[in-house]
């Protein structure tokens, strides 16, 4: 009966991998290659989410996001995030689902697990979200993140074309003050799969929202064009020209893939490119400069210490003339 139940949740939580194909999301395609790859990502998101829906706990469920090909092993447990995190936000007294998952192996994937929390924010009611807000005050950002992601991803018509920006009193009392900034750094992640990992069109859509939102949007286009690939090292390096007087923002949001990527203990080829193109250092170094950028770190009087740590790395790029 158990092997039933857990088949059925399966069944009824996990959404159709069609959802993440470009025919179904109507995204800019470039060529086959950049599909492939984005596709195969969101596909692997799916994929892990369905482990976790259909396994009796989270121990079991990483023995099969662990088989899943290493370049696109942090999507699956991104997606087993969501899964816990909205599993989570279902109960009526809440769960642990997420904690346990966490004290696993998920935490060689914390941030890409932070960023699934966002996700499940994204499907639950407006109330239930700070059921699921991760507790750490620094990484909790990544959830708003992950929310932005999702809605500029499924729902890009609003969150893209017509630029919509939700109202900061939608998030609890203490997050009003930065959630838009973090919001728009998935919502830029988010760019790179809607504009196929083509730079011209990337930049063609992050010009026609207003220039105060350019440097989150950025730092997000970094992240995603360096963790999840689609581009060579001559688009790259075109896209960092176009970054302009936000090549340091860009350059924050690899040195993010870089730290995950070394911390989950795999780093694809096309990681290491985009840092070396976006950041023009070597993964080690970028991932150091955001270890280093966590020393004594606490907010500031305007910031919270997760806005003072991406503004840290930046500074650090800039001065070491990175950017």
């Amino acid at each position: 009966m158990a092997r039933i139940l857990l088949a059925l949740r399966q069944r009824i939580l996990t959404p159709d991998k069609r959802e993440a194909l470009f025919d179904t999301r109507g995204f800019h395609v470039k060529n086959d290659a950049a599909r492939q790859a984005l596709e195969s990502a969101g596909q692997s998101f799916i994929g892990g989410f369905g482990d976790a829906a259909g396994a009796p706990e989270p121990r079991a469920a990483e023995e099969l996001l662990e088989s899943r090909p290493a370049p696109l092993r942090g999507f699956a447990y991104e997606g087993a995030a969501m899964a816990y995190a909205l599993m989570d936000g279902l109960r009526p007294g809440g769960g642990r689902g997420m904690a346990r998952f966490l004290a696993g192996r998920g935490d060689a994937h914390v941030y890409m697990a932070h960023v699934g929390a966002g996700w499940a924010m994204a499907r639950l009611p407006r109330w239930r979200r700070p059921a699921i807000l991760p507790p750490d005050p620094l990484l909790r950002w990544l959830a708003l993140d992950g929310y932005g992601f999702h809605q500029a991803y499924f729902h890009t018509g609003r969150y893209v074309h017509a630029r919509h920006r939700d109202p900061a009193h939608i998030w609890p009392a203490e997050l009003r003050h930065y959630a838009p900034h973090a919001v728009d750094q998935g919502i830029g992640r988010a760019l790179w799969f809607v504009a196929g990992a083509d730079p011209a069109e990337l930049v063609r859509l992050l010009h026609r929202f207003p220039a105060d939102r350019h440097s989150d949007l950025w730092s997000g286009v970094g992240l995603a064009a360096s963790y999840a690939g689609g581009a060579d090292l001559t688009e790259l390096r075109t896209l960092r020209e176009a970054a302009g007087e936000h090549r340091a923002a860009l350059g924050q949001g690899a040195a993010f893939a870089a730290k995950a990527r070394m911390r989950a203990g795999h780093v694809p080829t096309h990681t290491a490119v985009a840092v070396g193109a976006f950041c023009v250092t070597s993964i080690e170094q970028a991932a150091a400069i955001t270890d280093a950028a966590l020393t004594d770190l606490t907010d500031s009087a305007s910031l919270p210490a997760f806005a003072v740590w991406r503004q840290r790395i930046a500074d650090h790029l800039v001065l070491l003339g990175r950017c």
